[in-house]
C-alpha cells in the first residue's frame, strides 16, 4: 500500500511530459484501466499554455520560491488591478475570459502561472501550498508599484493559495474572490478516490502522508477552513452546487470561518468547472456587485 500511495502521491504532485496522454476522468475508464490507475497513479501532463492575450500585454518574470511567469494586461483609467491565480492542472492563460471580464470593470488584470505550470519554472505542483508564497510575491509586486486597490481572484487550488498567503503572510488585498476551495488536502484526496468508487481508507492518508514527504511539507496541516479564520477582508466565495470534488459540508465550514465581511454564491448545475460555460451572465454580475460595493 505505501509503495501504491508513493506512486500516487508523486504523479499527484509532479506534471509528466506535456506529450504524455492525460489520464481520462474516472468515469469513461474502463475496468482495466481503472484498476492501472489505482495501482500507478494518473498521468497529469505539465498544462503548457495554449493561447496568448489578444490585448496587449508585457509577460513578467517574478522571483519567488520559484520563478514564476506572469502576464500584466492593462486597462485605460484603471481603478485597480486584479491578480488570476488558476487551478490544479490549470495555468494562466486559462483565465484570459475571466480577465476580461474584470477589464470590462475598469481594472487591470495579472495573470499568473503557478510553478509547474506554462512558462514557470518546474514540474511540481503542491495545490496551494508552496503556491501561497507566489501569491504573495505578486502582491508585493504590485504593492511596490504603487497599486493600492488590488482584489485577488482564485479558482479551486488558486483560492486555496490565496488563503494561505493571507493565512501565513498577512497580506491585505482590498477584497477577494474565491471559487470552489476544498476544505483540506486530506478531503480532495478522498474525493478523488469517490470519483473511482474506491474506498478512501487508507490510501487517501497514506497519500496525503507522501506527498507531503516528497514535497518537505506536513500535508495534514494543509486546510484552508483553519486558514479562513484569519482572512478579514471582504470576500465573495463561488460555489457548483453538483460539484464532486468539493462538498457544500467543506464550502459552509470555510464560509463560517471567515472573519470579514463575506457572501456566497451557489450556481445549481454548476460542477468543478469554469462558471462561466453555464452561468456567464450570473457569475459576471456577482462580480459586479462585489466589485462595485468594494
Amino acid at each position: 500500500m505505501n509503495v501504491v500511495a508513493i506512486f500516487h502521491s508523486y504523479k499527484f504532485t509532479h506534471f509528466v511530459d506535456s506529450k504524455t496522454a492525460k489520464t481520462k476522468d474516472p468515469k469513461k475508464l474502463t475496468t482495466g484501466q481503472k484498476i492501472s490507475t489505482l495501482i500507478f497513479g494518473v498521468n497529469n501532463p505539465r498544462p503548457e499554455k495554449t493561447t496568448v492575450p489578444t490585448d496587449d500585454y508585457e509577460t513578467i518574470i517574478l522571483k519567488s520560491n520559484r520563478e514564476i511567469e506572469c502576464w500584466n494586461i492593462k486597462t485605460e483609467n484603471a481603478k485597480g488591478t486584479v491578480i488570476l491565480f488558476h487551478g490544479f492542472s490549470g495555468q494562466k492563460a486559462s483565465m484570459l475570459d475571466k480577465a476580461e471580464v474584470f477589464r470590462g470593470l475598469g481594472y487591470n488584470t495579472f495573470l499568473v502561472d503557478f510553478t509547474g505550470s506554462g512558462g514557470s519554472e518546474g514540474n511540481q505542483t503542491t495545490i496551494g501550498f508552496l503556491e501561497a508564497e507566489q501569491v504573495k510575491t505578486c502582491f508585493d509586486y504590485l504593492t511596490e508599484k504603487e497599486d493600492k486597490n488590488i482584489f485577488l481572484f482564485g479558482t479551486s487550488m488558486g483560492s486555496v493559495a490565496i488563503m494561505k498567503a493571507i493565512n501565513d503572510f498577512d497580506i491585505k488585498p482590498k477584497g477577494i474572490i474565491i471559487e470552489c476551495p476544498f476544505g483540506s488536502m486530506y478531503e480532495t484526496v478522498c474525493a478523488r478516490f469517490r470519483t473511482m468508487n474506491a474506498p478512501t481508507f487508507p490510501m487517501a492518508g497514506l497519500l496525503v502522508f507522501w506527498g507531503g514527504v516528497q514535497n518537505g511539507f506536513w500535508a495534514f496541516g494543509h486546510n484552508p477552513t483553519e486558514y479562513s479564520k484569519k482572512i478579514n477582508c471582504p470576500t465573495l466565495l463561488m460555489y457548483g452546487q453538483q460539484d464532486e470534488k468539493v462538498s457544500k459540508a467543506e464550502i459552509d465550514e470555510i464560509f463560517g470561518n471567515l472573519a470579514g465581511q463575506k457572501e456566497l454564491k451557489i450556481y445549481k448545475n454548476a460542477g468543478h468547472e469554469n462558471y462561466l460555460t453555464k452561468y456567464k451572465d450570473e457569475w459576471t454580475k456577482d462580480i459586479t456587485q462585489f466589485m462595485t460595493t468594494e
